[in-house]
């Protein structure tokens, strides 16, 4: 006789899928990417290179985690890139890291969460040696397609030091609105099918 305390399968795969390790599951496979980046990064630029790149991305550690390949194509030089992505069930946090192979170490990571279908992640980082906040936000998760926007925080024209931090605290929407916070990078993926060549 099963224990009257024990938890079913089902009971354990609706817990699981409610504990946020699902959120980025829309991201397996394979996509078109089009990328949006200013041309300078904290400079007030307002010129954005706009340019291609291919995505593939499959769960890694039972579900825990995700990682993806990346083939980017930006008017200085095609490169390479891997993002890996692991949810703490402790905490019910991400953590999200970069790596590219024009540098080859990984990135500080960024943490943060799903609510009402956008994920807010924020870390610490450095930009010409400055301290500065980043913010990463993925929203319009659809079958077919996804966004995400990387954001820094804006810079002083007389020190060029950093004039706030994104709003770590703040809501996602008002996060999107923090005059302190200017976007830098935008991407769209679509959806693609067929073997990979990455």
């Amino acid at each position: 006789m099963p224990s009257l305390f024990s938890k079913s399968s089902a009971d354990v795969a609706v817990s699981t899928l409610a504990d946020g390790r699902g959120d980025f599951d829309f991201l397996a496979g394979r996509w078109m990417v089009r990328h949006r980046r200013l041309r300078r990064r904290l400079a007030g630029d307002a010129v954005w290179d706009e340019f291609p790149g291919i995505c593939e991305s499959l769960p890694v550690v039972g579900g825990l985690g995700n990682i993806d390949n990346n083939y980017l194509e930006p008017p200085a030089g095609t490169y390479r890139a891997a993002t890996l992505r692991l949810f703490e069930p402790g905490t019910r946090l991400w953590s999200i890291w970069w790596i590219d192979n024009r540098m080859m170490g990984l990135e500080p990571p960024v943490h943060g969460r799903f609510e009402n279908g956008v994920g807010t992640f924020f870390g610490d980082d450095r930009h010409d040696g400055l301290p500065i906040r980043v913010r990463f936000l993925s929203s319009q998760i659809g079958a077919e397609s996804a966004r995400w926007e990387q954001a820094f925080p804006r810079m002083a024209a007389s020190s060029g030091r950093p004039t706030g931090s994104c709003n770590s605290g703040a809501p996602p929407d008002a996060a999107t609105r923090a005059p302190s916070c200017q976007r830098e990078v935008a991407l769209t993926l679509y959806r693609l099918v067929g073997i990979s060549d990455l």
